[in-house]
């Protein structure tokens, strides 16, 4: 009886203590649990500090980036507008190659177009002053005129502006050219040597001038040459031809010169609306 008293007891014992350890395993097993949630958590959250920070960093690449694609677009927009200018410019470079190319060509034209009416003139003065011999007159071209220049001899007597009869003869010869070119301008210029004058006339310069207004008289009032295209000056004996130390180079430096040239007009209106002339 005893003995199955004490199993009994026993029996209970083992019972009380199974059941005092089956909720002491569970509080170590949600304690442990709780602690390895917590250490999840804290890790979790050392990745989202970490990933955070990688934003931050991200975003300030991106925004960093994103100024460098601005400037860009501004050194593009800036390197468009200044190859725009430099392809503006360049084309009006091109236009004002062009249009001066035109003007030189234009130029050039009227240049040989002068040159041809130069040599007409000559070829027609020397047709109709063939009569005369090369100490008397002489016709030539110099720096694109006509240059008639006749001598003292023929024209006038020593010391005098009063011509000749074969000095009226040649200006008549020479008129009658002038008068059917009414194109031609020009130029009569007195030329004396350099020995001083005495008598009616107070220097060289005053019979020189003397001399060309006596032949633009004749030729304007005598044989009808028209005024407005005729120009007289004297020039002494400060433009000679030959040296005034010989009697052959004073004899030479004696002279009246007609300069004759086509009127130049439209060369004169080219070169007045050439840029350059503006001063720009």
């Amino acid at each position: 009886m005893r003995r199955i008293t004490n199993v009994a007891l026993l029996a209970v014992t083992s019972t009380l203590l199974l059941a005092s350890c089956v909720p002491t395993r569970k509080w170590k097993a949600s304690e442990a649990a709780l602690q390895s949630a917590r250490n999840d958590s804290a890790l979790l959250a050392g990745k989202v500090a970490d990933l955070q920070s990688n934003v931050g960093q991200l975003k300030q690449q991106i925004g960093d980036l994103n100024k460098k694609v601005n400037d860009l677009n501004s050194q593009a927009g800036a390197l468009s507008t200044d190859a725009a200018d430099k392809a503006s410019r360049l084309n009006k470079t091109q236009e004002q190659l062009l249009e001066e190319r035109r003007r030189l060509q234009q130029l050039q034209a009227l240049m040989d177009q002068q040159k041809k009416a130069t040599q007409e003139i000559r070829k027609k003065m020397s047709d109709a002053l063939v009569g005369f011999n090369s100490n008397e007159l002489t016709v030539a071209i110099k720096n694109g005129k006509v240059y008639v220049s006749l001598s003292e001899n023929l024209l006038f007597p020593s010391g005098s502006a009063v011509v000749n009869p074969k000095g009226k003869e040649a200006l008549s010869k020479l008129a009658d050219v002038l008068n059917v070119n009414p194109d031609i301008t020009v130029d009569i210029e007195g030329h004396t040597d350099s020995i001083p004058i005495r008598g009616r006339y107070q220097d060289n310069w005053d019979l020189s001038t003397a001399r060309a207004g006596s032949i633009v008289r004749i030729l304007t009032k005598d044989y009808k040459v028209d005024p407005i295209r005729v120009i007289a000056s004297g020039h002494s004996s400060y433009d000679p031809v030959q040296s005034n130390s010989t009697s052959e180079g004073r004899a030479l430096n004696r002279r009246t010169e007609i300069i004759l040239s086509p009127k130049l007009d439209e060369l004169f209106k080219l070169l007045e609306s050439s840029p350059d002339s503006s001063g720009n």
